[in-house]
């Protein structure tokens, strides 16, 4: 039995096409894998630890193999709480969309928390980097207003690039990508047909587990 981590990055919910089209391949992946577990994760929702000053001095009072005080490493603590959950998972299906080229501000607080040495990713001077979080599959279903595949706007896009990067880092390379875009160009018709085509990638690849 599997664990699906479902991290929802938008807050516009049911109005959000990425949700729409992840919640189709969590859909399309149940079906053939009923005894699987699916933690959904809605990090609008979430209570997720600031990282603040406290949890600042924390981290390097452990790097440094300090002596943490006792407020320290409670906050720490919550830091290795959502570390553990996440790392926990098998599999990890990611909804969201473009904010100012990028991610949303509280998924890029959801990775500042994850991508911490010793935990998700390790370093050796002689080999460099490495990710810890290894033997995992991603499935992330991008949405954005534009079209950002073209040749002209592919510069411009700092979302995907970024997301399929950090994943990787910490170990995570088998990435499957679904993108919804444009969402906002053409009538109708023409956005129906761009959700309909990413509903049916998603539900395909969900066929493929």
């Amino acid at each position: 039995m599997s664990e699906i981590l479902y991290v929802q990055a938008s807050p516009r919910k049911e109005r959000s096409k990425s949700i729409t089209v992840a919640d189709a391949f969590i859909e399309a992946y149940r079906q053939d894998h009923p005894d699987d577990n699916v933690q959904q994760l809605d990090l609008f929702e979430a209570d997720l630890p600031a990282f603040d000053g406290l949890i600042v001095e924390a981290k390097y009072s452990i790097l440094h193999q300090q002596s943490a005080t006792p407020a320290q490493k409670e906050a720490w603590q919550a830091i290795e709480s959502v570390i553990d959950d996440f790392k926990s998972a098998d599999i990890y299906v990611f909804a969201l969309g473009m904010w100012n080229f990028g991610i949303p501000y509280r998924l890029k607080q959801y990775i500042d928390i994850l991508v911490q040495p010793g935990y998700t990713f390790g370093y050796d001077p002689a080999t460099g980097y490495s990710g810890l979080v290894t033997g995992k599959t991603a499935v992330i279903v991008f949405a954005r207003g534009g079209e950002y595949s073209s040749e002209q706007t592919v510069a411009l896009d700092h979302q995907k690039p970024y997301l399929e990067f950090i994943l990787g880092f910490m170990g995570i390379t088998d990435i499957h990508s679904v993108l919804v875009e444009p969402t906002l160009a053409g009538d109708e018709d023409q956005k129906k047909t761009v959700l309909d085509a990413a509903l049916n990638r998603a539900r395909e690849l969900a066929q493929s587990f």
